[in-house]
C-alpha cells in the first residue's frame, strides 16, 4: 500500500517524510499538481462506487486502489502548455481541478488533510467563531472594509489594534516577492484610512504578550514550541525577525487542550499548526490556526518528533 504526497519540487519538510517512509519499506509516490497534464496523467474509471485506475508520471505508476494515505502538504496550481487562448486555459484549469480533484478527493483513504476539510479549515473568519464555540480564547476581531467601523473598533480597543492579513501574507510586486507582516495601527494611520474600502479588513485588539507559541496537532499527538521574541519587531511579529528568536518545548494547558481537539473534530482535520499569544498572566489566546503551517524549523529546533509523528499517522493509514 502506497503513501501519495502533494508537494512542491523544493520542500526540505517533504524530503525528509519521503527519507522516513522509505527508511521503513512503505512506498510512496510524491507528485505534484503542477506536473498535470504534462508530466502527470490520471486514468480513472468508476467500479462499484469507487474509482480505480492510475496515477502515471514518466518514471512512475500507481494504482488508485493501492493508496493507503495522502499528505496534502503543499502542491501548486496546474500548468498547461504555452500556446493555449486565455479561455482554453480557463476550461482546462475548471475541468482539471473537478475531475482530478473530484477523483482523489473520493478515495477513502487517510487524508493529512482532505483537500475539502483544508479548504474549509482556512477562513480564518470561520477559524475564529469556531474556536470561540470549542472554548478557547480568541481576540476581539472586526472584519471590514468600512473605514468608520475600524476607527469605531479601535476607539474602544483599550490596547490598540493590529492589522493581519486574512491569507497569505506573500506578494508578488513587479516580480519582487513582498511579505506583509502583522502591523500595529498608529493614530496617524486610523486618521487616514483611504483605499481601505477595496477589500476587507482584520482588525485585532493587539494582546500584551509575554511570549508565542506553535503548538502543532497530528493526529491524538500534540508538540507545543514556544517562540521568544529577541527584538522589538519579531514581539510585534515573529515572522519578520526569525534571527531574533529562541524556542523551548512547552506544555499545552488541558483547557487548551481541550478547545483544540474539539476544533480538529469540527473541521474534520488531522494535522494543524496553531498559534498562540502567551499573556503576562499565562492566559492562551487562538491568533489562527494554519491546517498547512509549516514545522520543519521548529523540529530543528527544539527535536519535537513531528516528522516521525508525521509518518507514523501516513504509514498507519486508517481512513480518515
Amino acid at each position: 500500500m502506497t503513501v501519495l504526497i502533494f508537494a512542491q519540487d523544493f520542500d526540505r519538510s517533504a524530503d525528509q517524510v519521503v527519507l522516513k517512509l522509505n527508511e521503513r519499506s512503505v512506498p510512496v509516490l510524491r507528485i505534484d499538481t503542477s506536473w498535470f497534464p504534462q508530466q502527470l496523467t490520471v486514468d480513472a474509471e468508476l467500479d462499484g462506487g469507487r474509482w480505480v485506475g492510475e496515477l502515471r508520471t514518466p518514471h512512475r505508476s500507481v494504482a488508485l486502489e493501492s493508496l493507503r494515505s495522502a499528505w496534502y502538504r503543499s502542491p501548486t496550481a496546474f500548468e498547461f502548455p504555452e500556446g493555449m487562448s486565455r479561455a482554453e486555459r480557463e476550461h482546462a484549469n475548471r475541468e482539471a481541478k473537478l475531475g482530478f480533484g473530484g477523483v482523489l478527493s473520493s478515495l477513502p483513504l487517510c487524508w493529512v488533510n482532505h483537500p475539502n476539510r483544508a479548504a474549509d479549515a482556512v477562513y480564518k473568519p470561520l477559524q475564529l467563531a469556531v474556536a470561540a464555540r470549542c472554548g478557547l480564547t480568541v481576540s476581539r476581531t472586526l472584519i471590514s472594509n468600512d473605514p468608520d467601523a475600524v476607527q469605531r473598533f479601535a476607539k474602544d480597543s483599550k490596547t490598540g489594534v493590529i492589522n493581519k492579513a486574512l491569507g497569505t501574507s506573500r506578494v508578488l510586486e513587479e516580480g519582487v516577492r513582498k511579505i506583509g507582516f502583522t502591523r500595529r495601527l498608529t493614530d496617524e494611520d486610523l486618521s487616514d484610512l483611504r483605499g481601505i474600502n477595496v477589500t476587507l479588513h482584520q482588525i485585532q485588539d493587539w494582546v500584551e504578550k509575554d511570549h508565542e507559541a506553535r503548538v502543532v496537532v497530528i493526529g491524538d499527538k500534540m508538540f507545543a514550541v514556544g517562540i521568544y521574541a529577541g527584538s522589538e519587531a519579531s514581539h510585534i511579529d515573529w515572522r519578520s525577525d526569525h534571527d531574533a528568536l529562541s524556542y523551548g518545548v512547552l506544555a499545552v494547558p488541558s483547557d487548551v487542550e481541550k478547545g483544540l481537539r474539539a476544533f480538529m473534530a469540527e473541521f474534520r482535520i488531522t494535522y494543524s499548526a496553531f498559534d498562540f499569544v502567551i499573556t503576562p498572566s499565562g492566559e492562551w489566546v487562538l491568533l489562527e490556526s494554519n491546517p498547512g503551517g509549516q514545522y520543519g524549523w521548529l523540529e530543528s529546533r527544539t527535536g519535537v518528533p513531528l516528522t516521525d509523528t508525521l509518518v507514523d499517522l501516513l504509514a498507519q493509514g486508517e481512513p480518515t
